[in-house]
């Protein structure tokens, strides 16, 4: 559809992208510009810059960039259309009447409305003669309420293959549009389609905005898979979601718990514990622990504590470590999950242990304690050296100095020796890093990694000049052949003429038009020009076209095989003239 310009003029004006973008990461403002940690990947020094002067933002990190519509785009996982919605309601505005039907903004609305009347098809099925089954299982053996049950909105798929399938279609809905919600799977004949959850419990998952995105179902017996999981849909991203994060969003505790399974999360928050969370059926992701650090400063992990508990909790740590997390780790002696332990001990024993969680250094030592006997010299021995090598990696100096002298005292030896022993590893380590560095820089892998060219300095500056003087148009178009752009810096090229031929415009009027790489592309362009890294004068511009120039015919010269020897002559001698005039 189109969008009027006015509509738009008037979005941007009341869409101040500071402080859209700090409802999401916290920002440190500076000058012109405001900095935090990216929300688009884990890093512990901030890289992501807003730019006030251009309203847009780039990370130097992993490359993001674009306007506050782009932000939004990329953090709630819209499309444009959405974006705008998104924005124009929560910046008051009535969205423009649509034209015509686009039924790529029929899709999600539509999933978001199966879900829903699954989730009641399935929770009436509970409260049935059919779902005594599932009664039992929340109600008697897992002891939940019947309050806690409406809460989570859980429900019961029966057995059988066409039972939601069967009352979807009553409702209106398609097979299509069932399939492209996961509540049903497609048969092996390609025709037939059958309900995807069977003689499971359901725990319907929800958004922040209250929509119902997916669902988990669970065995009640000893049958696998023991949990199932929607698949991902328009709607739904099992690597972005946490499961009860509405209702830990409302908490105005600094911590959120971090759980294993959905039952953890429903027996904590029946005993008073709100701010809990859990994945969705898989290992912790960069992008949930990115999620986690917009609602909390603080996570405690409450992970079960067997081995594969302990595993998924060293993993969990360097992801939340990463996302700039403060982590704390449930110590769960005499039960192996939480559930257990509130069953056996009470809630007020379980809020001891989470104000007494160890932070990640002493549970790490501890689990490498509890590995040696240390009543014999080669395994007390061995503890020191495995300790030592933890402890050098830790980066807090105050930290070092109480673990190391607490492991120095269980080991019976001196102080001093621990330390030195500590200072050791860490300057072989930093050694060893600084080494690698060098290397990298020496074989251009870290210049690769960054995905820089050495001809790409003067195609940005191409660029810089173009968006930021218009004016020079009639100078810089006779002096480039777009064959001599790469294929996204002559896109955006193009666009930029248009859009100057056409009145001029911002970032913003480019979003739609640009992809998320070449909307990252142009806004690390901008970020560069700001920060002073990227000249914009003519006499910037006069080296920017004639790099470019020369990179063409370079490129020409390579490929004058077909050429006769005095074509090559001649245009070998252009270039010649073309770098003593430089």
């Amino acid at each position: 559809m189109a969008i009027p310009q006015s509509f738009l003029d008037q979005l941007k004006m009341s869409c101040d992208i500071e402080t859209i973008v700090s409802s999401y990461v916290p920002l440190k403002r500076a000058g012109r510009t405001s900095k935090g940690l990216c929300p688009f990947h884990s890093e512990k020094t901030p890289s992501f810059v807003v730019y006030h002067d251009s309203e847009s933002f780039y990370c130097f990190g992993c490359g993001a960039g674009g306007d506050v519509i782009s932000f939004i785009m990329r953090i709630e996982n819209l499309g444009y259309i959405e974006a705008l919605k998104f924005l124009a309601d929560r910046a008051g505005l009535p969205f423009p009447e649509e034209e015509r039907e686009d039924p790529s903004l029929r899709i999600k609305p539509l999933i978001y409305e199966i879900n829903r009347e699954a989730a009641h098809f399935y929770h009436d099925q509970l409260k049935s003669d059919v779902g005594l089954s599932g009664r039992e299982y929340l109600m008697g053996e897992r002891k939940l309420s019947a309050k806690t049950v409406t809460k989570y909105g859980l429900g019961f798929a029966p057995p059988g293959w066409d039972n939601l399938r069967n009352h979807l279609r009553k409702k209106g809905f398609s097979d299509e549009d069932m399939l492209a919600a996961a509540v049903v799977s497609r048969g092996r004949d390609g025709k037939s389609v059958y309900d995807t959850f069977r003689n499971r419990v359901i725990f319907p998952i929800i958004d922040i905005r209250k929509n119902v995105v997916g669902f988990g179902g669970r065995v009640m017996d000893d049958a696998k898979p023991k949990y199932l999981n929607s698949s991902d849909t328009p709607v739904f991203k099992k690597s972005r979601n946490l499961f009860s994060l509405n209702f830990a969003k409302n908490v105005t505790d600094s911590r959120l718990i971090l759980a294993e399974g959905y039952m953890d999360v429903i027996a904590m928050n029946q005993a008073g514990f709100e701010n809990v969370v859990a994945t969705l059926g898989t290992a912790l992701t960069p992008d949930q622990a990115r999620l986690m650090a917009t609602y909390a400063k603080e996570i405690v992990i409450a992970y079960d504590s067997d081995g594969p508990g302990r595993t998924a909790t060293n993993r969990a740590v360097g992801l939340l470590e990463e996302a700039g997390l403060k982590t704390r780790i449930l110590d769960m002696k005499g039960a192996k999950d939480p559930d257990e332990f509130i069953k056996k001990y009470g809630s007020e024993r379980f809020k001891m242990l989470i104000d007494g969680a160890r932070n990640v250094t002493e549970y790490q030592l501890g689990v490498i304690r509890a590995k040696y006997d240390l009543g014999s010299d080669e395994q007390r021995a061995a503890y020191l050296q495995e300790g030592v090598s933890f402890l050098a990696s830790v980066p807090s100096d105050i930290e070092r100095e109480i673990y190391g002298g607490r492991m120095a005292q269980e080991a019976g030896v001196p102080r001093e020796v621990v330390k030195v022993s500590i200072d050791s590893v860490r300057k072989k380590n930093y050694a060893r890093a600084r080494k690698k560095e060098s290397s990298d820089l020496q074989s251009g892998r870290l210049e690769l990694k960054m995905g820089r060219k050495a001809g790409d300095a003067a195609e940005d500056g191409l660029i810089g000049c173009l968006y930021y003087h218009p004016d020079w148009a009639g100078k810089i178009i006779p002096k480039v052949d777009e064959s001599a752009l790469s294929e996204e810096t002559a896109k955006i090229y193009r666009l930029l003429l248009e859009m100057q031929r056409t009145g001029g415009g911002t970032l913003s009027d480019l979003t739609p038009k640009l992809d998320e790489k070449e909307s990252g592309r142009l806004a690390g362009i901008l970020a560069r020009v700001s920060d002073g890294q990227l000249g914009i004068t003519p006499e910037a511009l006069g080296d920017y076209l004639s790099t470019i120039e020369n990179a063409r015919l370079q490129k020409t010269l390579n490929g004058s095989g077909e050429m006769s020897l005095e074509e090559a002559e001649a245009l070998a001698e252009a270039i010649r003239r073309k770098k003593l005039k430089r």
